[in-house]
C-alpha cells in the first residue's frame, strides 16, 4: 500500500471511530434554558426530566436510583447504563405514594430499611432491593411541625450503627422562638434507633442528642467517610439589617458547621448554640457598620446590643462556622467522596438579594477530617458547574438541591426547579469519586457545555489525525 493510501486509510478509521464515540449516546435530553458551564476537566448530562421537584435521592444495589419527588412521593428510576456519563430512565416506578413527603430520605446499609420525611414524621419502610418495592411503614419521630422552613433532612451513621441524624429548621425568617432550646427548632440531632420498638416512635423535642443549635435551615448534612465527623451547610437569614442599616446584600455568609462525632469523640462545640437567631457571619465586613475586628465568618449581633447579647458574646460563646459561603447562596446537600479530601455541596441560588447568585455546584478541599481552607478564606468555594448568566436565574436556570454517588463513583444532582436530574463525570466518562479533583489546587476557568466540547473534541482529533498523517506520508516520501 502506497504511503498516501495509508494516510487515507488511518484518516478514514480515525473519522469512523469519532463518528461511532459521537453517535454512541443516542439518548440526549435537552434543557429548555440555557445549557450548564462546566469547570475544566468534568462534563454533565441530563439523565432524566419531567419529575416533580426532585429532592433528596439515593441508589440502592440494584442501581435504582430513589427520588424524592415533592408533593408525590419515593420514585425509583431505572437507568440504562451505557458508560460514562450516557444513562437514561428505562422504568419509572412508584416505591412510595404519599404527597406529604418533601425532601429526607435515607436508605440502611443492608437496604433492608428505606427512611423518608414529611414536615412533622419520619417514617420507615421494609425495603426490598430486589423488586423496589415497601412495607410495614412505621412511625420513627414525630412532633416537628412548624411553618416556613419544612424540610427534615435525614442522615443514617455509616460509622455508629441505628443512629439517624434529623435536621429541623425555623419558623420564620428570623424566628426569635428558637432562641429557646426547648422549643426544639433550628437543631440537629441524633436519634438511636437500635432499641426502638416496633410499635413506639420518638419525640423530637424530648428525645435524641442536639449535635448543635442555633441553626436557622441546615438542610445538608453529611459524615465524614475517614473521620467520622458531622458537617452541615446553613442557610442563614434573609433581609438582615444592621444598627438600623440594610445590610442583607451581601450579608450574612452561609455556613459550613462542624458538629462533632458520634462515637463519644469528645468536641467542645457540640450541642452548643450556633448563633441563629440573633448572632450570624459575616461575609462581606465592609457593609457591615460598627465592623471592629470582624473579618469573614465572625459571628456579630444584630438588634439592640445588651449584657446578653453583643458581639463580644456572639464571638464568644457562639460557634463560628468552619467555612463561610456568599449570601443568600442556599446551600442544600453536602456529600463526601470516598476518600473524605473533597466535598461536593448543591448551592440552590438566591432570592434576596439585587443580583442573583449561586446556583451552582462547587467543591471544597479537606485534609485529616477538616477543610483546608482557613475560616474566614474566601476562595475555599471551587464552582464545577454553573449556570452560564446568573441574570436570567431563577426562572431560567437549573437549581442544584440532592447529591448521590453510585456504585461507579459518578454523582447525580437533582434540579427541583426544572424537574431534572443531571450525572457528572469527568470528561473522558471516568468517575469524579475516589480521586481528588486537580480543581482543587487550581482555579477552574468555565469550560463550554458537553455538546460544544464534544464538537471541539472532535475537531482537535481531526486535526491531530491529519496532521499525524500528513506527517507519515512525508517520512515515508523522504525515506
Amino acid at each position: 500500500m502506497s504511503p498516501t493510501n495509508l494516510a487515507i486509510c488511518a484518516v478514514l478509521f480515525a473519522a469512523s471511530a469519532i463518528a461511532q464515540s459521537s453517535s454512541s449516546c443516542s439518548a440526549t435530553l435537552t434543557a429548555s434554558y440555557p445549557a450548564p458551564s462546566l469547570a475544566s476537566g468534568y462534563t454533565a448530562r441530563l439523565v432524566a426530566n419531567n419529575l416533580t421537584k426532585p429532592r433528596s435521592i439515593h441508589f440502592d444495589s440494584a442501581g435504582r436510583l430513589l427520588v424524592v419527588e415533592s408533593g408525590r412521593g419515593i420514585t425509583a428510576l431505572t437507568l440504562t447504563d451505557d458508560g460514562g456519563s450516557c444513562l437514561s430512565v428505562m422504568n419509572r416506578q412508584t416505591v412510595v405514594a404519599d404527597t406529604n413527603l418533601n425532601h429526607g430520605l435515607e436508605l440502611s446499609s443492608d437496604e433492608q430499611t428505606l427512611y423518608g420525611s414529611t414536615s412533622d414524621v419520619v417514617y420507615s419502610w421494609a425495603y426490598d432491593a430486589g423488586a423496589g418495592t415497601t412495607s410495614n411503614r412505621r412511625t420513627l419521630v414525630t412532633g416537628m411541625q412548624n411553618s416556613d422552613h419544612t424540610t427534615r433532612t435525614l442522615l443514617l451513621s455509616r460509622k455508629v450503627n441505628g443512629t439517624l441524624l434529623v435536621s429541623r429548621g425555623s419558623a420564620s425568617n428570623n424566628d426569635t422562638g428558637a432562641a429557646d432550646i426547648r422549643s426544639a427548632r433550628s437543631q440537629i440531632k441524633s436519634f438511636n434507633l437500635n432499641n426502638l420498638s416496633d410499635t413506639s416512635s420518638l419525640d423530637y423535642a424530648s428525645a435524641g442528642t442536639i449535635l448543635g443549635w442555633g441553626l436557622r435551615n441546615s438542610v445538608g448534612v453529611a459524615e465524614d467517610p475517614i473521620t467520622g465527623g458531622i458537617f452541615s451547610v446553613e442557610n442563614s437569614v434573609d433581609n438582615l439589617e444592621r444598627n438600623g442599616e440594610d445590610v442583607h446584600e451581601n450579608n450574612p455568609g452561609e455556613e459550613l458547621n462542624f458538629h462533632g462525632y458520634l462515637n463519644g469523640t469528645r468536641y467542645s462545640g457540640q450541642g452548643q448554640n450556633y448563633g441563629y437567631p440573633t448572632c450570624f457571619a459575616a461575609w462581606n465586613v465592609s457593609e457591615i457598620p460598627d465592623n471592629g475586628a470582624l473579618q469573614v465568618g465572625s459571628q456579630f449581633a444584630i438588634g439592640s446590643q445588651n449584657s446578653t447579647i453583643n458581639d463580644d458574646i456572639c464571638a464568644n460563646e457562639r460557634i463560628a462556622p468552619r467555612l463561610t459561603f456568599p449570601a443568600h447562596w442556599a446551600p442544600l446537600d453536602i456529600k463526601f467522596n470516598s476518600n473524605g479530601d473533597t466535598a461536593w455541596i448543591t448551592s440552590h441560588g438566591s432570592w434576596n438579594r439585587d443580583a442573583p447568585d449561586g446556583y451552582l455546584l462547587f467543591i471544597v478541599g479537606f485534609s485529616n477530617g477538616m477543610p483546608t481552607a482557613a475560616s474566614n478564606s474566601t476562595t475555599a468555594v471551587i464552582p464545577i458547574m454553573r449556570n452560564q448568566d446568573n441574570s436570567r436565574c431563577p426562572d431560567e436556570c437549573f437549581r442544584p438541591v440532592g447529591l448521590a454517588w453510585d456504585s461507579r463513583g459518578r454523582l447525580f444532582m437533582t434540579s427541583d426547579s426544572t424537574g431534572e436530574i443531571y450525572v457528572v463525570t469527568q470528561s473522558d466518562g471516568s468517575p469524579v469519586n475516589g480521586t481528588t479533583p486537580a480543581t482543587i489546587s487550581t482555579s477552574p476557568s468555565p469550560s463550554p457545555t458537553q455538546s460544544a466540547a464534544a464538537i471541539r473534541l472532535r475537531l482537535d482529533i481531526w486535526l491531530f489525525v491529519v496532521v499525524m498523517m500528513g506527517g507519515i506520508v512525508n517520512a515515508l516520501v523522504w525515506f
